[in-house]
């Protein structure tokens, strides 16, 4: 499991922040604490930075309060909750009254005189209150989250008991009514689901839940379609076959959501992937580089065993019948100058060892190390070769869906030998699929692509056996129109799983080349007064060819602005500034939106588009936040050019905001949102790009006027004045918006407590 942004410090026992949308609404809190914490331990402060931390201390009593005021109503919304929250709450608005109090200097230009304590004589009660009041935003925080939980079960049991009752229907006008319902619900628990999915700071919980929610997705359409053909033909076996392998298949994908969403598995176990190639190789290459730093850390034998482990898994490529003889007489040389090699480095590394003088690498043990890595790179490069190269020829050669025309010409002729036939090679197609997916895992270079190479790898294996019993039924009911349109549901979803594929192909290439992948971003937490709400159901729209086309040159100038504004990204020193932050962010999505436009992707229709639309114009005022804050601390040139972009950033965002918010109906009428929502986003990322060289250029500006200020000693009077100033600049003001990562600030929050 990912490690946890508050991992550096135990709030509460049972309490782990696994949701962005939690370490979000943290990370400004955090950001204010630390400035208050981290001021400066002189006797004397300006009067200017006196009131600086009194405006702080004051904006966290007031954030306080109002964050308070939420989770009580939400308490009062949730009996089960009401006490836990209540108590959270008491204690996070104590906290808050006491950070207050110790900043409220009023009388400390002067030592006070009414014996008051301030936070410039109690910095122990400032740390105590600081972490009083963390941990209790933390606790209000996950006890919101787990609404979002309980929301998500309900939905599924909804659907287990619809899907129940599903399976048992024997007439037509009982199946309609109850399916009806079944969509509903089903169109609810997408939604959750979803943002759920979004939410998820593990990236392989992630992957497995858009895996499982892909299956749902398929299978509800299946479910329709198989029931019917059942319904219409109730002595058929095969499509009896048929129906229980969709109701089983969409059981086992709810179960997975339940596991992911409660992080519970039965019977204890725990989900482990199966060891990959890219996994071996990259731990025996830490292993090999680790002895530089010592010795001894580990026995040679274990070294020779990691590498005898990876050469192992090649097998899966070099006992295939699909890998040419050229291919497979490669991989062998490869592996066993990788043995080779790694030899060399074990005589080496023992005859270092033995010298009495050697504390770490030797030259020759030096070289040894370099030679290793090397060929497991270079086999590494040899075993992606193959297998890309494999999936790549099967996608071209497999385009024309040869083998399910002929399955469902010879299923409408009620021509059971040529549906026999023509299974047996759509069967040997999806052996090939299926070895290929697993080769694909081996290389994939993440856990989340393994995961999604083996949802591909179990997804063909299912669906395969399903195209041929659909295939059966039509052979046998040639008249059938019901069992005409199971068969072509079942072909559409073969279909989609190979555009899939393609998709992950290119994946796999981006990590192998360093080329970034797709994020995005978005919030679960609940609100007061939304959580039993009912969920609007959207209809969403894929385009057709034409409008794809369309929206395409669109999309190409989308793709180039990311190009530049990744380029301006990377000038700025200070990665972790506040604005180059939000700019990646920005980035990032509208590349999103770009390979939207042209098919590819995690946005697969318009509603997915307009969602991720929304979070951008969302984080673009964000980023107008951060550089209002930014734009206090310049002078009036500067602040005025800031400013000015500043607020057309802000219109544009309000703009796209309200745009996609718009509901509206019909083809045509989505198709014109789909293009404003592009336009927007492209409007907004260019004046991005204006403003990142400016904000650059003034803060390498102020960073050399304040390297060339007097004597050191002129400096260190200097810095308590300014504190509050380099914090801005610097993309760390107290504002919230933009600050180092939450593991860096608990760890500040840790130290100063040790002091």
């Amino acid at each position: 499991m990912a490690s946890s942004p508050c991992s550096s410090v135990n709030f509460d026992s049972g309490l782990e922040i696994k949701t962005r949308s939690v370490e979000q609404t943290l990370i400004p809190l955090v950001s204010q604490i630390t400035t208050l914490i981290n001021h400066k331990d002189k006797p004397k402060k300006s009067e200017r930075t006196q009131q600086a931390i009194q405006r702080v201390g004051q904006a966290v009593s007031v954030a306080v309060g109002r964050f308070v005021a939420v989770g009580e109503a939400i308490a009062v919304e949730n009996e089960e909750l009401k006490e836990e929250m209540g108590m959270a709450c008491f204690e996070a608005r104590r906290a808050g009254d006491a950070i207050a109090q110790l900043t409220d200097v009023g009388t400390a230009v002067t030592p006070p005189v009414d014996g008051r304590t301030t936070v410039f004589s109690d910095r122990t009660g400032m740390v105590k209150a600081a972490r009083m009041l963390l941990s209790s935003v933390t606790k209000v925080l996950v006890l919101a989250d787990r609404i979002v939980i309980k929301q998500i079960i309900t939905s599924r049991n909804k659907v287990l008991v619809t899907l129940e009752q599903l399976e048992r229907v024997s007439t037509f006008q009982e199946f309609v009514q109850i399916f009806s319902q079944f969509g509903n619900q089903m169109v609810e628990f997408a939604h959750l689901t979803g943002d759920r999915q979004n939410d998820l700071k593990d990236e392989n919980k992630k992957a497995r839940m858009a895996a499982a929610r892909a299956v749902l997705e398929k299978c509800t359409m299946m479910l329709l379609t198989a029931s019917k053909t059942c319904l219409r033909h109730p002595d058929c076996e095969s499509a009896r076959i048929n129906k229980d392998a969709v109701f089983h298949r969409m059981r086992f994908a709810l179960e997975q959501v339940m596991e992911i969403v409660t992080d519970a598995r039965p019977c204890g176990e725990t989900k482990v992937l199966p060891l990959s190639i890219y996994t071996g190789i990259k731990d025996f290459k830490s292993n090999v580089e680790g002895l530089r730093e010592g010795l001894y850390l580990l026995p040679h034998q274990a070294l020779s065993g990691q590498l005898e482990a990876v050469v192992e898994r090649t097998e899966d490529f070099t006992d295939s019948a699909y890998t040419s003889h050229e291919h497979r007489e490669g991989i062998l040389q490869l592996c066993q100058l990788a043995r080779q090699d790694t030899d060399q480095l074990i005589t080496a590394w023992m005859e270092a060892k033995q010298s009495l003088n050697a504390k770490e690498a030797t030259e020759e043990m030096e070289l040894s190390i370099l030679k290793t890595c090397q060929s497991v790179y270079e086999l590494r490069r040899e075993l992606h070769k193959v297998a890309v190269g494999r999936a790549a020829d099967l996608l071209k050669l497999h385009a024309e869906h040869l083998p399910l025309r002929a399955l469902k010409a010879s299923g409408g002729e009620g021509n059971l030998e040529a549906v026999a036939e023509y299974a047996r090679t759509l069967g040997e197609q999806k052996e090939q699929l299926v070895e290929t997916c697993r080769l694909l895992c081996h290389v994939s270079g993440t856990e989340p692509l393994e995961i999604t190479c083996i949802h591909a790898e179990e997804t063909f294996h299912v669906i395969g056996p399903q195209i041929i019993s659909a295939a059966q039924t039509l052979a046998l009911h040639p008249s059938s129109k019901i069992a005409k349109e199971n068969l072509d549901v079942f072909c559409e979803a073969w279909e989609s799983q190979l555009c899939d594929m393609a998709v992950l192909l290119r994946e796999i290439n981006d990590v192998f080349e360093g080329r970034r992948g797709d994020k995005r971003a978005y919030v679960s937490l609940p609100r007061p007064g939304k959580h039993s709400a009912n969920l609007k159901t959207v209809k969403a729209v894929k385009l057709d060819a034409e409008e794809q086309s369309t929206i395409a040159k669109l999309g190409l100038e989308l793709r180039l602005l990311t190009s530049d504004m990744d380029t301006e990204v990377e000038k700025w020193e200070d990665q972790e500034h506040d604005i180059v932050r939000q700019g990646q962010s920005l980035s990032s999505m509208a590349y999103s939106m770009y390979l939207f436009t042209r098919g590819e992707g995690l946005l697969k229709t318009t509603t997915d588009l307009f969602h991720q639309a929304e979070v951008l114009s969302e984080e673009g005022l964000q980023l107008c936040s951060s550089l209002h804050t930014f734009s206090t601390q310049l002078m009036d040139e500067e602040k005025v050019i800031v400013l000015s972009e500043m607020e057309k950033l802000m219109g544009l965002c309000q703009q796209l905001q309200m745009g996609v918010r718009t509901p509206v109906q019909g083809k045509t009428a989505t198709f014109q949102k789909v293009d404003s929502s592009i336009q927007n986003t492209r409007a907004i990322i260019t004046v991005v790009i204006y403003l990142l060289p400016v904000c650059n250029k003034i803060v390498r500006k102020y960073k050399s006027e304040r390297s060339s200020l007097g004597s050191p000693q002129s400096w260190r009077d200097r810095q308590s004045s300014t504190a509050v100033k380099d914090d801005v600049l610097n993309g760390k003001n107290s504002n919230g918006f933009g600050v180092k990562s939450l593991e860096q600030h608990m760890a500040n929050l840790t130290f100063l407590e040790s002091k």
